[in-house]
C-alpha cells in the first residue's frame, strides 16, 4: 500500500511537470550517514558510514530563474556503525567488534530553492524543505574477532507498521524500526546549464527505533550529509 502511494505521488509530480513544461531530471550521490546518540540530537563522528542515494527530481519555477519548487523521489541508504577494540590487534580479552545498521528508505523531499544568477546559464542556489520517508529494506551486520576466531553475520531489518496516521501500532517492538521517518533538508549548490552539483544536510525529526513511545527519550534519529550530482532535461 505504501509503495503504491509513493508511486502514485511520483506519477502525479511528473505528470504536472510534463503539463507545465518544467524540467525533470535524475540526481544521485554519496551519503555520509549517522544516527544521533543523545536527546539533543548530537552524533558521534566515528559512527558515520558511507552510503548512497539515487532518484528523480522536478524543477518547477515559481518565479522564473529565481525561485523553484523541487519535489523528488529517492532511494536513500542510511545508518551508522559501532566499533570497539583494536581491529589490527584483537585478542580474547579485548576482541574487535563492529555492528553496522543500514536502513534504506524511499524518500520524498519537497524543497523550495532560491537561485542567484552569476553568469549566462549558471546559478548558485540554496534550498530548504521537509522530507518524508518510508523504510523498505536494510540489514544489520556484525563482526567479532578475538584474534583466535572471527565471526560475522547479518539479519534483515524488521519494520513496524508506523504511519503518520497510526499512533497505536500493534506491530511495534524493541527489535523493529519505525517504518515512517520525516525531517528537514538544507541544501546549497550550483546549476550550470542542465547540470547540478549540491551539498545537503538531512535532519531527521522522528525516532527510528520502534517500541514504547517515551517523550523523555528522543535520541536515535537519522542524520545524513549528502553530496549530489544531477542533470535536468
Amino acid at each position: 500500500m505504501k509503495k503504491k502511494l509513493i508511486l502514485s505521488f511520483a506519477a502525479l509530480v511528473f505528470s504536472l511537470a510534463a503539463m507545465s513544461q518544467v524540467r525533470v531530471g535524475v540526481k544521485g550521490g554519496w551519503n555520509l550517514a549517522n544516527i544521533s546518540t543523545s536527546n539533543s540530537g548530537a552524533t558521534d563522528n566515528s559512527k558515520a558510514i558511507s552510503r548512497y542515494h539515487i532518484g528523480v527530481i522536478a524543477d518547477m519555477p515559481l518565479i522564473k530563474d529565481i525561485l523553484s519548487f523541487q519535489p523528488g523521489v529517492f532511494y536513500s541508504s542510511k545508518g551508522s556503525k559501532v566499533e570497539s577494540g583494536d581491529k589490527d590487534n584483537p585478542s580474547v580479552t579485548s576482541p574487535y567488534t563492529k555492528y553496522t545498521t543500514n536502513p534504506q528508505y524511499i524518500e520524498i523531499p519537497l524543497n523550495f530553492v532560491g537561485k542567484v544568477p552569476i553568469a549566462d546559464n549558471a546559478r548558485l542556489f540554496a534550498g530548504i524543505g521537509p522530507y518524508f520517508a518510508f523504510g523498505v529494506a536494510g540489514k544489520n551486520k556484525y563482526v567479532v574477532n578475538t584474534g583466535v576466531a572471527s565471526t560475522e553475520g547479518s539479519s534483515s531489518i524488521k519494520w513496524d507498521d508506523d504511519t503518520p496516521f497510526n499512533n497505536d501500532d500493534p506491530n511495534q517492538g524493541l527489535d523493529k524500526y519505525k517504518r515512517f521517518d520525516w525531517g528537514g533538508n538544507l541544501m546549497v549548490g550550483a546549476e550550470v546549464s542542465n547540470f547540478l552539483i549540491s551539498a545537503q544536510y538531512g535532519l531527521g525529526f522522528n525516532k527510528i527505533f520502534s517500541g514504547q513511545e517515551d517523550s523523555s527519550d528522543n535520541k536515535s534519529k537519522n542524520r545524513v550529509f549528502s553530496v549530489s550530482v544531477g542533470f535536468l532535461f
